[in-house]
């Protein structure tokens, strides 16, 4: 028997997978870095962050993202879909079903696979490794690896200029003539204290010492998992490169790549050190702030539009982890990847502070009347994740929910399917409310779909669109939280503007 190689400078022996496709989210708004400082009377500043609004989170951000990349495939690709490996460093729930939930709006099966990883920035590398490992080893044929983040800074702190939010999917198979693949990978720890969040805090702390932080941990442990991959692979890519890339029998070095970047200007420092051009991942940084877990992956995806190969190295809570992705031909997803991140528009300094959660009006919100853990919630959740109606056998009518009409609304048979909903329609008729007790923001459209399928159903609209909603307009269907209800988010479908983002 050979022993094992002791060669830390080698990459481990990993059996690659493809890259079918990606998709891409960020948040509506975006805080130009000059607000945040003028708040605390301070001058300057470029560039800007994203920001969710006060129905989105990192759970929104994650199906967003996960339903473009799961539109890039064809219907029996997306039926093959067993597992969903998400990484967040801050779940929508500290412990619960915050998995679950996101699986539901996919409509996946309830035996599906997958892990959720959180806990710090390293997560979307945990969840990225878990889905390769499955895909790899059998245990999943289509898995759909999703990487979310929304960072939250503490008021007058440095990363008001620097947190921000956003989304990145990408589906992997073992799959002939895959546009890509995952080629190597490998990991290196180091335990210290760096971004942290104690229990019970809302905001993200910052390393103590910033510039110990660079020299001894974020520079030594990137630039060690980068130069692991950075050249040609030991062999292992070969095995797979035939079905996978074409008939590519050599690995190519990295010829670029992709940083997490806590500070917007460690990235180009570490480029440099490696004698790499400037990194893939600052024109998303500059649009977006950084993004957390999200942040290499994310800064990946344009790359990915045409052939060569690039790599991203994430890193959070004393971890790094480098991968290397050899594109044959352009991955779906990828093209246009820019422009749908640079859909937001400007929000207030304090617009943000009070979207983040982080001020709070001193009024008391009108509760729903119903514990989101009660019965209500446990039977309807299912058909409001999964955006579900029942379809008459006998007449065709679709009602909606199907929990609340166990009987046709067209013809009163029993004879019923549940049948996911069309996303898209057109406005039958509208209602905007001027005034809206918290948590609810006004103006607030409620509006009635008719959707592609036939399916008649209300749902609220977003203030964006108040001023300008018309009958007949084209909207679709995004995943929102409606509501914090006793500090438990409480999500569903709003309908926006078709050509919004």
């Amino acid at each position: 028997m050979t022993a094992p190689s002791t060669d830390a400078t080698a990459a481990p022996r990993i059996k690659p997978v493809g890259v079918l496709a990606v998709g891409v989210a960020a948040p509506a708004y975006r805080l130009p870095i000059s607000e945040a400082r003028a708040a605390w009377g301070e001058g300057g500043g470029k560039g800007q962050v994203a920001v969710c609004g006060s129905d989105e989170d990192t759970l929104t951000l994650a199906w967003e993202a996960g339903d473009s990349a799961l539109r890039e495939l064809d219907a029996g690709l997306r039926a093959e879909v067993d597992g969903l490996w998400w990484g967040t460093s801050r779940p929508p729930f500290a412990e619960g079903p915050s998995h679950a939930f996101l699986a539901a709006t996919f409509g996946l099966d309830e035996s599906a696979g997958g892990a959720l990883c959180s806990g710090s920035a390293h997560a979307g590398m945990e969840a990225l490794s878990g889905a390769w490992d499955a895909v790899a080893a059998g245990h999943a044929r289509v898995a759909l690896v999703i990487v979310s983040d929304a960072l939250v800074p503490g008021l007058g702190t440095a990363s008001e200029t620097t947190y921000g939010a956003g989304a990145v999917a990408l589906v992997l198979g073992a799959v002939q003539g895959a546009p890509a693949v995952l080629r190597d990978r490998t990991t290196r720890s180091v335990p210290v204290l760096d971004r942290y969040r104690a229990d019970g805090a809302s905001a993200s702390g910052d390393p103590y010492d910033p510039r110990l932080f660079r020299e001894v941990v974020y520079l030594p442990v990137m630039s060690a998992v980068a130069k692991v991959v950075m050249g040609p692979g030991p062999g292992a890519a070969g095995e797979l490169a035939g079905g996978l890339a074409g008939e590519r029998a050599d690995s190519t070095p990295v010829a670029a790549w992709s940083f997490a970047d806590p500070d917007g200007k460690l990235a180009s420092v570490l480029a440099k050190r490696l004698g790499a051009p400037a990194p893939l991942s600052v024109p998303v940084q500059t649009e977006l702030g950084d993004t957390g877990a999200a942040s290499a992956l994310l800064g990946l995806v344009p790359s990915l539009a045409e052939a060569g190969t690039v790599g991203a190295v994430g890193y959070g809570g004393g971890r790094a982890t480098a991968v290397a992705v050899e594109v044959d031909h352009p991955v779906p997803g990828a093209d246009g990847a820019s422009d749908r991140l640079a859909a937001g528009h400007a929000i207030s300094y304090i617009g943000a502070a009070r979207a983040r959660g982080v001020i709070e009006a001193m009024t008391d919100p009108v509760p729903m009347g119903l514990p989101p853990g009660g019965a209500a919630f446990v039977r309807g959740n299912p058909e409001m994740l999964g955006l579900k109606g029942a379809r008459c056998r006998t007449c065709a009518t679709i009602s909606t929910p199907p929990s609340v009409h166990p009987t046709c609304t067209g013809c009163g048979g029993t004879d019923l399917e549940v049948v996911p909903l069309a996303r898209r329609g057109t406005v039958q008729t509208f209602v905007v409310n001027q005034t809206m007790p918290p948590p609810f923001v006004a103006p607030l459209p409620i509006l009635v779909l008719d959707l592609e399928d036939g399916a008649r159903l209300m749902v609220q609209g977003t203030p964006d669109d108040a001023s300008s909603i018309r009958i007949g307009d084209r909207m679709r269907l995004t995943l929102r939280r409606y509501a914090l209800e006793r500090g438990v988010p409480v999500y569903g479908f709003k309908a926006l503007r078709e050509e919004a983002r």
